[in-house]
This record gives C-alpha cells, sequence and structure tokens, in this order.
C-alpha cells in the first residue's frame, strides 16, 4: 500500500496518509498503481458530475468538471504539457528546448498551448450526452495514465537526471502488463464506445510520445504530463465522433 499511497500522493492532491520517504525507487514502484489511480480520478469526476447536473446547466458544468480535475490533479499535468509547448514550439536546439522546458516561468507557446486545450475539453464535454459523459469522465483518466506508463516504461529519458528518471529507471519488467489489465478491465466494463476511445486516444498517445522523443532525444517527466493531457483530449475527441 506504501507504493499505492506514493502514486496516488503524486499524481493527485488526495492526502490519505503522512509520507515522508519520497524515495526513487519508490517513485518506480507506484507507477504499476497509476491506471488504477486514473480510475479512481475518473470516478471522483463522474460522482461530481452526477450530483452537479441535477442543479446546473450544461455548460457551467463543463467548466466546473474541467477545473476540478486540475484541481485534483494539483494542475500536474497542465504544467508539463505548457512547459513542453513552450520548448517544443520555440523552435531552438534540442538542448535549448529541454533548457526552456526546465524553466519555472510559463512562456507565450504554453499560455496559448494551453488555453486552446482548454477550449477543446470544454466544447467537447459540453457537446455530450449524459450517458457518453459518464463513461469519458472515467476513461479519460485511465487512457492518460496508461500513456504516462507506456511512455515511462518504453521511451528513453532525455535527461541525466530528474524526478521522472526516477519513474523509468525503477519501474520494473511487469509494470506495462498490470497497468494494462487494469486499464482493459476498467475500459471494458463501461462498452464498446469507451474502449474504441480508449484504444484510439492511446495510439494517438504513443505516436504523439514517439514525435516528443524524436524532437527530444528522449522524453522527460515534462512531456509524461504533455501526453497525458493530449490523450485525455483525445478520448473526448472520439466519444463524440
Amino acid at each position: 500500500m506504501k507504493d499505492f499511497f506514493t502514486g496516488l500522493q503524486f499524481l493527485t492532491r488526495i492526502r490519505l496518509v503522512e509520507q515522508n520517504d519520497w524515495s526513487p525507487d519508490s517513485f518506480g514502484r507506484s507507477v504499476k498503481y497509476f491506471t488504477l489511480i486514473g480510475a479512481i480520478i475518473g470516478l471522483i469526476l463522474a460522482g461530481l458530475n452526477y450530483v452537479l447536473s441535477q442543479f446546473l446547466p450544461s455548460h457551467v458544468l463543463a467548466a466546473v468538471l474541467i477545473i476540478a480535475e486540475i484541481v485534483l490533479t494539483g494542475g500536474l499535468h497542465c504544467d508539463g504539457f505548457m512547459d513542453t509547448a513552450d520548448g517544443v514550439f520555440s523552435g531552438r536546439s534540442r538542448e535549448r528546448m529541454l533548457e526552456i522546458m526546465k524553466d519555472s516561468r510559463v512562456g507565450a507557446n504554453g499560455v496559448v498551448a494551453f488555453g486552446l486545450l482548454l477550449l477543446l475539453k470544454y466544447s467537447l464535454i459540453i457537446d455530450m450526452t449524459p450517458t457518453m459523459l459518464f463513461a469519458a469522465l472515467i476513461t479519460m483518466p485511465v487512457a492518460g495514465r496508461m500513456v504516462m506508463v507506456i511512455s515511462i516504461t518504453s521511451f528513453s529519458y532525455a535527461r541525466p537526471e530528474g524526478m521522472g528518471k526516477a519513474f523509468a529507471q525503477y519501474a520494473g519488467r511487469a509494470t506495462l502488463g498490470i497497468t494494462a489489465v487494469v486499464a482493459i478491465a476498467v475500459v471494458a466494463a463501461l462498452g464498446i464506445r469507451a474502449s474504441i476511445s480508449a484504444g484510439g486516444a492511446v495510439v494517438a498517445g504513443i505516436l504523439t510520445a514517439r514525435y516528443l522523443a524524436n524532437v527530444l532525444g528522449g522524453l522527460t517527466g515534462d512531456t509524461y504530463g504533455a501526453v497525458t493531457e493530449l490523450t485525455e483530449l483525445a478520448v473526448l475527441l472520439l466519444f463524440v465522433i
């Protein structure tokens, strides 16, 4: 359970136990729980949607759900998405891109990209029926964390050191299989639309990770967040299509 709580308290703002040991190997071992944590995030969002849909109009509910996910995750993946956009779209050398991504300040590319991401998420959520939205809210974070695990376990790390490297170094060989079984079980229970949307989104996420790895010479913690956000967007898009 210690490794599960490490992953839960890193990927979300849910605090169930007090932890002072954040060792690299503990981070790595927590990766096998990422899709389960994604399912927990999805269930919270789906429950929130069920309760608030009784009182709020659809356009307000869509905004609240987007805000709720950001609050629940502490904006962790949003930060990675913006940093990645700043670096990749800078038009600089590979080394300079990595330097830009490491900078704590957000540039114009990151702000514009994140604004477009929020606009697309809002537009897709507001266009869904209640039944579709319930399944999409659970599928979205599960597929996103599945691609994150694939990125961690299947691509090289772009920097000689960094927090993201601990995940890649200590994840273990069985991690990908464990997370895939959990993801498939959760998504299959949600029906054929969820299964197709999740499958297509995971493929899109892998292609995005491969593109970023080619540009940067590997992946980083920021790109893990970026591919997670883009995979979630792909899930919503495929649900609507």
